[in-house]
């Protein structure tokens, strides 16, 4: 019997994709002969916002720069638990003025304990948070050495997790985080090491692990209330999946964000706890 869920309302920092392009890309995803349609980009991102907001949350917006094509993917520009802001370090330097934005607008915000990093992390692209320890990723772009940071700062146990597959060059596309508060995930384990999918083997041994077809539609990019599962529509098997653990899948076409790499879960960087 699926268990009984309930949604907690969240706050989400989001940027339209007034500016996308795949010029400078060089994601793994990306196929220059495929060029985007900014405007069919930017209907599937305000569909996702709308989606959020319908739930309940409260999605915040900032303003694109021409200057940064990838902006629409917030969620690699920091990291925020209890208030308290983990700026990012990119390690493509033409993304890095996006760091700089995202602490420019916390600051603006009222967010009073921003820190600017030392050692290349790419926010929640490469970290995932439950009420007991933040996830980290590593192996493509995050170092190692920012995990150590990120715990000096939240005083908050971090788990380091390798990934291996090329595909999954960020932990935000290989692994979910379900019930932060139970400390549910889903996640595909080709993506990690075998010391990190024994890791999250002894941490989760209840996880629901995804099939490959719905981790390569980028299914386990997506973003949870604890009771509504955003993710795009294409990852059919895990909506199945979810519905049968008592979550509630809400698929969305993110189709041409897909193109550069992301999906729900880049495009929404949660802002946990107020300024």
């Amino acid at each position: 019997m699926a268990r009984s869920r309930s949604a907690t309302p969240r706050r989400f920092l989001m940027c339209p994709p007034a500016h996308f392009d795949l010029t400078y890309s060089t994601e793994p995803w990306t196929d220059a002969a495929k060029p985007v349609d900014v405007a069919l980009a930017l209907a599937q991102w305000e569909r996702l916002r709308d989606v959020y907001r319908s739930l309940g949350h409260t999605v915040e917006e900032l303003t694109p720069d021409p200057t940064l094509p990838d902006m629409v993917f917030t969620a690699n520009g920091a990291t925020v638990v209890d208030g308290r802001v983990f700026g990012a370090r990119f390690a493509q330097p033409r993304r890095e003025p996006e760091a700089e934005t995202h602490l420019e607008w916390f600051a603006a915000n009222g967010f009073a304990h921003l820190h600017v990093p030392v050692h290349i992390n790419e926010g929640e692209g490469d970290v995932a948070v439950t009420a007991s320890c933040l996830l980290a990723g590593h192996g493509f772009r995050t170092n190692p050495l920012a995990h150590g940071e990120a715990q000096e700062f939240f005083g908050r146990p971090v788990i380091g997790l390798e990934l291996v597959d090329p595909r999954f060059h960020h932990l935000g596309l290989a692994l979910a985080v379900l019930d932060d508060v139970a400390g549910e995930v889903a996640y595909y384990p080709p993506a990690f090491s075998p010391g990190s999918r024994e890791v999250l083997r002894r941490l989760f041994p209840d996880a629901l692990v995804a099939a490959e077809e719905d981790a390569v539609a980028l299914g386990l990019n997506a973003v949870s209330d604890g009771l509504h599962v955003v993710l795009p529509q294409t990852a059919a098997g895990l909506c199945g999946a979810l519905r049968e653990r008592g979550f509630e899948p809400i698929g969305v076409e993110m189709g041409e964000l897909h193109k550069g790499g992301g999906s729900v879960k880049c495009c929404s960087l949660e802002l946990r706890g107020m300024p």
